[in-house]
């Protein structure tokens, strides 16, 4: 049945769609009077979602440990304490937390169950040190820093320093796939509150066209649905977001990968650059299979500059540092004439899972804490008068800094993604200070493990710090 070339036009869908993206094609935007008149929401992306997984956390009954293991919590980030006595870690950090009981200086009780479902490691196990007996009648005084007690170490160095963390990384590199820094713009597996606010059509009824389309949220995802129509020469449906007000710098980023169930159909996906209504639109087409979840990946040098189906040559590259719109399309039309080579009027269907950012660079997943100073005991010309307890120390306590530089080499050879903290003499201080940093391990100082704590998992999303070792105290 040949379709009907022309049909009546909703005039009211036209003006719908204008007083929705407050603009009017080929003329410009009204988007002031909305605001002046309170008409248009702040409709702004959420925040991105917490990468999927969990946090291991070795040590988690230390005195850096415990406080990594309470702020991932309070910040909502799935954490799991790794203990060598799992009734002491319920005492220490209550019955909530996942915990599994291990010892890493035995290799066969780093099991799976260990790792299942780990995304990252935080390590801060040590050699646990104590005032000499009789020194002191409160060990927090000798942590305090409060007086000098005469310390020994209560476990041999070499195991837990360097032979536990060897062992630690070696058994985590299996389970951990190297995680890109990958940016959730919209997931749509939860309900997202601005949705209706930001997400509307636009479809052929700009152009005179019948086409109708919408996009609403369902169990799990978002869904793109509607009737396409080539009446009246048109042949589009679309959902577009509403041009951000902040537009997203993704130039960190390699593309957009979709996770999507079709219907068989070719779709395009369509990011924008400015404020435009009518401007450059970067195109990419792909087809899905009918109600199969399939990955689509958009690499940002594959997007097509496109103005009215028409290819142009812009000369530069897509402008990844001012996204400012998103869009999906369901059209006849390919580029510069060319038509869909799946495309049939009638109903459609498009179910959106997520859209995120890909590519970045790899983010840390082991991240040691280490100590200031692991290279000077026996570096010449050192003042050891001038030197910290540790340093001048290290041969009563066992090598205890030397086997530290040990096991942070055992890290940097894993292959794993790290970053190694060499905080300077940590102290139960509230925190809250201005941290600085440094290389070449020279620095001395404190910092609170409160704060050591916070960089910890503020380095789990720091890529610009893969792969690093620093040195780090309070900024005097």
């Amino acid at each position: 049945m040949v379709e009907q070339t022309r049909q009546n036009w909703d005039f009211r869908r036209f003006l719908d769609t204008l007083g929705f993206f407050g603009e009017i094609p080929f003329v410009g935007s009204f988007t002031w009077l909305q605001k002046l008149l309170g008409m248009k929401d702040d409709a702004i992306l959420d925040s991105p979602t917490t990468a999927a997984g969990v946090v291991l956390v070795a040590g988690a009954t230390g005195g850096v440990g415990k406080r990594v293991v309470q702020r991932l919590q309070q910040q909502g980030i799935p954490v799991r304490g790794l203990v060598r006595n799992a009734q002491r870690g319920r005492e220490l950090l209550g019955n909530d937390v996942d915990l599994v009981e291990a010892d890493i200086t035995l290799p066969e009780t780093l099991t799976p169950k260990v790792f299942e479902n780990v995304r990252a490691v935080i390590c801060c196990t040590g050699t646990r040190v104590q005032p000499v007996e009789g020194d002191s009648p409160s060990r927090e005084k000798y942590y305090q820093g409060v007086k000098f007690y005469l310390p020994e170490v209560a476990e041999t160095p070499e195991y837990i320093e360097y032979q536990g963390v060897k062992n630690l990384v070696n058994a985590a590199k299996p389970y951990l796939k190297q995680r890109q820094n990958e940016k959730m713009i919209f997931d749509f597996k939860q309900p997202l509150p601005n949705f209706t606010s930001l997400w509307g059509a636009v479809d052929d009824v700009v152009m005179g066209g019948v086409s109708e389309s919408g996009i609403r949220q369902i169990s799990g995802a978002a869904l793109f649905e509607g009737n396409v129509s080539t009446a009246n020469s048109g042949g589009f449906a679309s959902v577009r977001t509403r041009p951000l007000d902040q537009p997203l710098d993704l130039s960190a980023y390699e593309g957009i990968e979709l996770r999507v169930r079709g219907d068989g159909n070719r779709y395009k996906f369509i990011l924008r650059g400015d404020d435009r209504w009518d401007g450059i639109s970067y195109c990419y087409s792909f087809d899905t299979v009918y109600n199969i979840w399939i990955t689509v990946r958009i690499p940002f040098a594959e997007l097509i500059p496109n103005f009215r189906t028409k290819t142009i040559n812009t000369g530069e590259p897509f402008p990844a540092q001012t996204v400012t719109a998103f869009q999906l399309m369901l059209s006849k039309f390919e580029y510069d004439g060319e038509l869909n080579p799946t495309f049939s009027p009638g109903p459609f269907r498009l179910e959106l899972e997520t859209l995120k950012a890909y590519g970045g660079q790899p983010l840390p997943q082991f991240i040691m804490i280490s100590s200031a100073g692991v290279t000077r005991p026996g570096k010449p010309g050192l003042n050891l008068e001038e030197e910290p307890p540790a340093v001048r120390m290290n041969d009563q306590l066992g090598g205890i800094l030397t086997w530290k530089l040990a096991g942070e080499d055992s890290v940097r050879e894993s292959g794993v993604p790290y970053t190694i903290v060499r905080p300077c003499a940590l102290t139960e201080t509230p925190g809250g200070k201005v941290l600085e940093r440094d290389r070449g391990d020279t620095i001395k100082g404190q910092c609170s493990r409160n704060d050591i704590a916070q960089l910890c998992i503020d380095l789990l999303n720091a890529p610009e710090d893969t792969n690093t070792t620093f040195e780090v105290r309070e900024k005097g």
